[in-house]
């Protein structure tokens, strides 16, 4: 990582760029576009930081990636294009893995290899796989989960 980068706690002001994020993400790599638009994607991140934990990589003081995960699950972690490669992504999740040491899942779209070749380095395993009736985008995925430390 060659600029600072600083991961803290995600705050009310940076939904909007949070929101920005998952959707650069989404239309750069092998995944369904969102199905929501950026300003509600952003509604609802503000919505979920009073529940969820929420973290954010920032950049020359820019929001470059984020994740956002409960107890037992992780929602979200995207990387902006223009920052992936740069190690933000293993960042974010080890401090994920490091705050839920007893494990967690997540589900990553089937078209996702790239997703699925990083959680699965990091000790994550396919757990089940679904024809995508059961999410929004109607889309084949994964459910991975990692046992914990």
């Amino acid at each position: 990582m060659s600029q600072q980068v600083v991961l803290r706690p995600a705050e009310q002001a940076d939904a909007v760029e949070m929101a920005a994020v998952q959707v650069a993400a989404r239309a750069a790599g092998p995944m369904p576009a969102n199905i929501h638009p950026e300003a509600e994607i952003a509604d609802f991140l503000r919505a979920r930081l009073a529940m969820d934990e929420t973290w954010v990589a920032e950049r020359a003081g820019e929001v470059a990636a984020y994740t956002r995960f409960t107890g037992t699950w992780l929602d979200d972690l995207y990387v902006h294009p223009a920052h992936q490669g740069r190690g933000l992504g293993g960042a974010l999740l080890d401090l994920v893995m490091s705050q839920r040491p007893g494990g967690l899942g997540l589900y990553v779209f089937e078209t996702n290899i790239p997703a699925q070749r990083f959680y699965a380095a990091r000790g994550f395993v396919v757990t089940e796989r679904s024809d995508g009736s059961a999410n929004e985008e109607r889309t084949p995925d994964l459910r991975m989960e990692w046992l914990g430390a």
